[in-house]
């Protein structure tokens, strides 16, 4: 922990108790962080959120992909048709040439990847957070933290440079790979540069590829085009015979020769509007949690680009926290709740590392033996349809499964897909209510036909004739499931899930 800076201000004794109106402090206002915040929010828990950065979304972004699985998260809470609405799709994605994933054949209301920028997704994500109330203090940087059984202090410089302190029940840190928060607490950050050197840039085209993804290598040069759908366009590259600095100068006409040789045209790059060098990592943090406060999204773990699963993995962190930190805090839910997110999302971020990471070396093999392991994992991808399963469920997120008590049903852990309702509903238009939902046979155990009960659960029926019972986490995984429960196992499960 670190100690309080001179002349630090503290706030007074009623603004700094852990009784505060705002309980939950999230730093970082990038997609993580808003996610949280808005779901906070949505479940009556007042959030500030702590910006290091003046107000603005930048339009100047990394990411730019949205797998099936964010997507139903978002569709959980009726954003998803609006985001789809600022991009453009992709139904196939082709790797080393010879490997080609076929995203239409996901069992998923989201059979595609959508290509649109992340300013778009925090644009969505921001206005649903000031809808619901959330409070964000931008130009403020957390510069220490302290935390004590009942919650946490955190020393934050404002605009005008002076320190003052907060006090929250729980903080989360969604502040990006070099999280003052992470290391306000102490926690590693260990892993190892993949590619040393790549450049990103945000260009107009002459001409129009063919494709809303271009992506291809040749020899040690690598590029690909992605369409913004406004016109623009982001480039990323790298040159094997050329890693520097991420502070080395960088100009368009390097982009150009780089994106040549790889694709065999640079479609006359012209108006750059911003271009940059950046490394690419891998690096996890071996714990999510200290105390009181929490990591998540770049945070947490940070991945090479391939597969585009960064923003994705963070914004379903956030999915995976808010319900919980929000029963807790009100009182809804044991404090235990709350180890699960480790036990739940640490096996993803690593998986995410491993997958990406994967990729990564294979595209880069210049090694013989390489090149050949890379031609056996393509032509066995490609035919054998478990394997492509398993790489398309990693890809897209709706694949990982939690982990389950023994002898727990089969469903129990796993995600539920979006499903036909009795009521002419989805069942991602019943989670929007940010509840459990009690998914059951029309004739099925359950104290009220349909509505919320007293309890706060949702119930639904499946429209077909189904017989299983679920009861769905707000997240959208199976917290339970019965093939045919009595009324006693069913009340039993409510009360051990729900409380």
């Amino acid at each position: 922990m670190t100690a309080p800076r001179p002349g630090t201000h503290t706030e007074t004794p009623t603004e700094a108790a852990a009784g505060t109106p705002h309980p939950v402090i999230v730093v970082g206002s990038g997609p993580t962080g808003l996610l949280l915040a808005g779901d906070l929010a949505a479940a009556g828990v007042p959030v500030t959120v702590l910006e290091k950065r003046p107000h603005g979304i930048s339009n100047l972004s990394r990411a730019f992909g949205v797998h099936a699985r964010t997507l139903e998260q978002l569709d959980a809470r009726g954003l998803a048709d609006q985001l789809i609405a600022t991009g453009d799709t992709i139904t196939e994605l082709s790797l080393f040439r010879r490997l080609s994933l076929d995203l239409g054949t996901l069992r998923s209301r989201f059979p595609f990847l959508l290509i649109t920028p992340q300013y778009e997704v925090e644009r969505l994500l921001e206005r649903r957070a000031l809808e619901l109330g959330v409070e964000f203090s931008h130009q403020s940087e957390v510069v220490a933290l302290r935390q004590d059984g009942d919650g946490v202090d955190l020393d934050v410089r404002g605009p005008d440079g002076e320190v003052v302190t907060r006090r929250a029940a729980y903080v989360v840190g969604t502040d990006g790979h070099r999280s003052a928060v992470r290391q306000a607490i102490g926690v590693s950050f260990p892993g190892v540069a993949v590619i040393k050197s790549l450049f990103l840039a945000d260009v107009r085209l002459a001409e129009r590829p063919d494709g809303v993804l271009t992506v291809n290598g040749a020899g040690d040069a690598f590029a690909m085009i992605a369409s913004f759908g406004d016109g623009w366009y982001r480039v990323m590259g790298w040159n094997r015979r050329h890693e520097v600095p991420d502070d080395a100068p960088l100009d368009l006409d390097e982009v150009k020769e780089v994106t040549r040789r790889a694709l065999g045209t640079d479609y006359g790059m012209h108006d750059a509007r911003w271009l940059s060098r950046f490394h690419s990592d891998e690096r996890q943090a071996p714990r999510y949690r200290v105390g009181r406060v929490f990591l998540a999204g770049d945070a947490a773990h940070v991945h090479s680009p391939a597969g585009g699963q960064g923003m994705n993995t963070g914004l379903q962190d956030a999915a995976n926290l808010g319900w919980k930190l929000a029963a807790v805090v009100k009182g809804h839910a044991p404090e235990a709740l709350l180890h699960t997110y480790q036990t739940e999302r640490h096996p993803v971020g690593k998986a995410v590392l491993r997958s990406s990471g994967g990729l990564v070396r294979l595209a880069r093999a210049r090694n013989p033996v390489l090149r050949a392991v890379r031609g056996l994992v393509s032509a066995f991808v490609n035919v054998a349809r478990p394997a492509q399963r398993k790489a398309l469920g990693q890809i897209s997120g709706i694949g990982y499964r939690y982990p389950a008590p023994r002898g727990a049903h089969r469903l129990t852990g796993t995600r539920v897909p979006d499903v036909a309702l009795a009521d002419g509903g989805r069942l991602y238009e019943a989670l929007r209510g940010g509840r459990f939902v009690l998914l059951a046979p029309a004739d099925g155990p359950g104290a009220d036909p349909k509505g919320v009960r007293a309890d706060g659960v949702t119930v639904a029926r499946w429209a077909s004739a189904r017989r299983t019972t679920v009861l769905v986490r707000p997240d959208g995984y199976a917290a339970w499931a019965s093939d045919a429960p009595d009324a006693a196992a069913l009340e039993a499960a409510l009360a051990a899930h729900v409380g």
